[in-house]
């Protein structure tokens, strides 16, 4: 199983009213539950671990999961709210407003932390590694679990979101070192180091501990960087409806074809050839694509990709 682990949440989407206002309607959002049900919409074995509220979104997002074919045993379920998140779109990308105090997901605490002996791999990221106390349980659960189980680092920065900065690169530097697989964005890239050539900062995070370094460059495609080379997959050519969820998807896809071929253990993570880094590329790309072609974190299932 692939255990997503980060923020369940609620994103608030704004849509034209009848009256020519702009509302806003609930969709279930987050990075880590995002690429839960895009991992179980491609056929992966998959599960998440989140606080979850017991209201009426925590109802939605529970629902969501079971659409989706997402186990739910590691969800930890508490009365508290559940975090919101309001986006604005501009030219097709997201701004986010996050009302996140108190709530169920960010208080997850260390006392939460499951046993993991049916997981293969872990995925972490997102938000859910700013505050406290989730950042430090899910910090917590990755020192327990990355001699045993292979692990992915979404970075997925959102720097509105981040009130102490040395605490969070500390946070990023010591989970990236002891990652198996990092995930970058050219906007993650712009906020940790903007003065540096791309290639050169991926593989100084390649220099940390990691096997791959994959840096996702919207139209541009994605380029995955190992100590002995790099290989790189085109994006897909499609009518951009908006870009949310689409780095979760990518995520997903990547992680699904690693789990079909049966690579992800930690030796065998180690050795990947390039034929198979390019077969996870390729189908992380490929799903994205389908992603950002419909409004919201819409992410396909395996029949309708190619």
């Amino acid at each position: 199983m692939i255990l997503c682990c980060g923020e369940a949440l609620i994103d608030m989407l704004p849509g034209a009213l009848a009256d020519g206002n702009i509302g806003f309607a609930a969709h279930p959002g987050g990075a880590a539950l995002n690429t839960a049900i895009a991992l179980g919409r491609l056929g992966a074995t998959v599960g998440l671990f989140a606080g979850v509220s017991n209201d009426l979104f925590g109802k939605k997002l529970t629902c969501a999961l079971d659409d989706s074919h997402v186990t739910q045993n590691y969800l930890v379920r508490s009365d508290r709210p559940t975090t919101l998140a309001f986006v604005e779109l501009s030219n097709g990308n997201a701004q986010y407003a996050f009302y996140d105090e108190n709530t169920a997901g960010r208080m997850l605490a260390p006392d939460n932390l499951p046993n993991l002996n049916d997981v293969d791999a872990l995925l972490l990221g997102g938000i859910s590694l700013v505050e406290e106390p989730c950042g430090s349980t899910f910090e917590a659960l990755m020192q327990h679990e990355s001699s045993r189980h292979v692990t992915m680092i979404d970075l997925n920065i959102r720097p509105s979101f981040i009130q102490d900065e040395h605490a969070y690169r500390m946070r990023i530097d010591r989970m990236v070192s002891m990652a198996d697989i990092v995930k970058v964005s050219d906007e993650d890239l712009q906020w940790l180091d903007d003065n540096t050539d791309s290639e050169i900062f991926a593989r100084s995070l390649l220099e940390k501990g990691p096997e791959l370094v994959c840096l996702t460059q919207g139209d541009k495609g994605v380029t995955a960087y190992r100590k002995n080379g790099k290989i790189h997959v085109p994006s897909q050519n499609v009518a951009v409806a908006d870009t949310v969820g689409a780095g979760d998807t990518f995520n997903a896809g990547m992680l699904a074809e690693l789990q079909s071929s049966g690579a992800l253990t930690k030796k065998n993570i180690a050795n990947l050839k390039p034929a198979e880094i390019e077969a996870a590329l390729t189908l992380g790309v490929l799903a994205a694509a389908i992603t950002v072609s419909r409004a919201g974190a819409n992410p396909p299932w395996r029949k309708e990709l190619p």
